[in-house]
């Protein structure tokens, strides 16, 4: 795991700037540090490591290829560069057992699109083509590894943060108000949108070609989800429940044995969840001692899963380590938060990962993950009630159901909240309005229209939509999945577990995303992944024959922290008061400050309470910290 950065065309001091980028993101790889500069001094690549396969020097980077002409930074794992390899010895003689080598001569005599075919792993990467006065970034498939990219100045820049292109000599790209409402909606700032104009990220299955001399690019998609969704739905598993339970763990097996190879200490987060004790499970099957795992757990009992962790953690044999933290301890976390992302970001449970993966530092650089079980295996509790209400609603024409929803809003004004039945009505009315299943799974999540008010400006994005005709596969559920892992999963869940575990320098691995689990997750059909009772049956499946059902049947806690709770007294709420100053929101002239002051004050003094009132504190963190800090 590492950090890359590049600079093309830059007219002033390129070396000055690209250690400078290095040096930003120096967390994301502190067992060293490279620059390359080009004999004309139009490329500059930068790169810091965090040493987790050939810890020697001859795995160091930009890392140059045996002939000389292609150079590569890269970021990630190639877990079956093994396998790759092989072939590629027939020619050449590699100077190290690093995966960073495999993949760039693999793209010298295969080819950029040929090699991801080929690859399976979490990357993101850039590739200078001397001979063809190229720069190639290319972003794995799901999203787990970042990357930014844009124009500064006249110049073509890219990095894996946000916040290395921002400390780029003469950078003065402003913040993106168009993203705004998308931010305040949901918390984050989806691909391909970044908090600065000019500025990207590239989208997961990508790849984007430079011409060095034009500074004019080209994007490309090498790997559609939403093909391997419809090519799994029209082309079912036709076996048993058994058969594919089986076949499942089999694959996740797979994937875990992969993602177990490191030069240094390994380990696991583990929840008393159905997905991390799954992984854990299969970890300590086939690992040949104790796994390490690692839990967090809470004060407060209602947030607590700590107790039953580490009840599987027992049963399992896995050493295991806990911490318990305290409202002290969010607080201490809160600053680090701006820097950490580079951009406003907001799910609360980005304080509880963090301080995980700071405790799981002290004993593992590697620690793997149950991320994906939910968007894959139909784990989510919204997902039921998608189903229910699509399935009455889909037969009326979309004109009449979007004309009785503002039927049923007529006169209810903004203030539906605090008042029962005026509040199902405004749900009611937006299921009603609804254009797609995904549209009811948001609805899950929102709150009232004064959220819409927040911004000033008023964006023509409002969220980020992607083209999925209706009945795309032919069942809801599957549908919500597939949205939920273009858009909820890369860019909530895989930044939020990128960013916090790097700013430790804990590099984090996702089995269930790999390349074969999600194509045989797509291809089964939908009575293997829920019934009337639960989600996620087939992996229940697997789990329960290394620990027992009774262990696991309990009520899901989440991985969350009591914002709401910490937010009413103490530390956090004198931190939340100096930044909802509304002197200094209105200087911002970004933000509604008598919007702010209504939704603070209601929940302080009437008790309701908006996720949305997270999602402000961070960006008015953030603007203070991140963006105002050198304007």
């Amino acid at each position: 795991m590492c950090g890359i950065a590049g600079l093309i065309g830059f007219k002033g001091d390129a070396a000055a700037n690209i250690r400078k980028m290095n040096e930003r993101m120096l967390h994301r790889g502190p067992d060293d540090g490279g620059v390359y500069i080009s004999e004309d001094k139009s490329v500059a690549l930068g790169h810091r490591r965090l040493s987790i396969v050939d810890l020697s020097k001859n795995g160091a980077q930009p890392f140059v290829s045996a002939s000389g002409r292609d150079v590569m930074v890269y970021n990630g794992e190639i877990y079956n560069a093994g396998t790759i390899k092989k072939d590629l010895e027939k020619e050449i003689l590699f100077r190290s057992t690093s995966d960073t080598e495999v993949l760039i001569e693999a793209i010298e005599k295969y080819g950029v699109d040929k090699t991801l075919t080929m690859a399976k792993g979490m990357f993101a990467f850039a590739v200078y083509d001397s001979r063809e006065k190229t720069i190639t970034l290319g972003r794995d498939r799901i999203g787990e590894k970042p990357l930014y990219y844009g124009y500064v100045g006249g110049a073509f820049v890219f990095a894996s943060d946000v916040g290395c292109i921002r400390c780029i000599d003469g950078f003065d790209n402003g913040i993106n108000e168009d993203v705004l409402d998308i931010y305040f909606e949901d918390g984050y700032i989806p691909a391909p949108y970044s908090i600065y104009k000019g500025i990207y990220k590239l989208e997961p299955g990508t790849v984007l070609t430079l011409d060095i001399n034009t500074l004019k690019y080209r994007v490309q998609t090498y790997y559609s989800l939403k093909d391997v969704a419809l090519k799994g739905q029209q082309n079912k598993f036709k076996g048993s429940f058994h058969e594919a339970s089986l076949e499942l763990e089999r694959l996740l097996k797979e994937s875990i044995k992969g993602q177990m190879i490191a030069d240094v200490p390994l380990g696991a987060f583990l929840s008393a969840g159905i997905d991390s004790s799954t992984i854990v499970s299969l970890m300590q099957s086939i690992a040949p001692g104790k796994v390490r795992t690692f839990t967090i757990g809470m004060e407060d009992e209602k947030y607590n899963e700590a107790v039953y962790a580490k009840e599987i953690a027992h049963h399992l044999g896995t050493e295991h380590t806990e911490i318990y933290i305290s409202d002290k301890d969010a607080r201490a976390v809160v600053p680090k938060l701006p820097f950490m992302f580079g951009e406003p970001f907001a799910d609360s449970s980005q304080i509880p990962t963090y301080l995980v993966s700071r405790m799981t530092r002290n004993h593992v650089t590697v620690s793997l993950s149950g991320d994906g079980g939910d968007e894959l295996f139909c784990g989510y509790n919204s997902y039921a009630s998608v189903s229910r209400v699509w399935n009455k609603i889909k037969k009326i024409p979309y004109p009449l159901r979007r004309a009785a929803s503002w039927a049923l809003l007529a006169g209810m004004g903004d203030d539906i909240t605090g008042n029962e039945s005026k509040a199902e009505r405004y749900l009611k009315a937006k299921y009603l309005g609804a254009r797609s299943p995904y549209e009811l799974h948001k609805f899950e999540h929102e709150t009232d229209p004064l959220i819409g008010k927040i911004a000033l400006k008023k964006s023509a994005l409002s969220y980020k939509c992607i083209d999925l005709p209706a009945s795309f596969l032919g069942e809801v559920n599957h549908e919500t999945m597939l949205m939920d892992m273009l858009l909820y999963h890369p860019d909530d869940i895989l930044v939020k577990v990128d960013r916090t575990a790097m700013a430790v320098s804990l590099e984090t691995r996702v089995p269930m995303l790999d390349r074969d689990v999600v194509d045989f997750a797509f291809s089964l059909p939908i009575q293997y992944l829920r019934d009337d009772s639960a989600g996620k049956k087939i992996l229940r499946d697997v789990l329960y024959r290394y620990v027992p059902g009774e262990m696991m049947e309990r009520p899901k806690k989440g991985f969350s922290i009591p914002v709401r709770k910490w937010l009413k007294s103490g530390e956090l709420r004198d931190w939340a008061e100096a930044l909802l100053s509304k002197e200094k929101i209105r200087a911002m002239g970004i933000l509604d400050a008598d919007v702010v002051e209504r939704i603070w004050t209601d929940f302080t003094e009437r008790g309701i309470y908006r996720i949305q009132i997270w999602y402000i504190l961070m960006f008015l963190q953030w603007y203070e910290d991140e963006y105002r800090r050198d304007n």
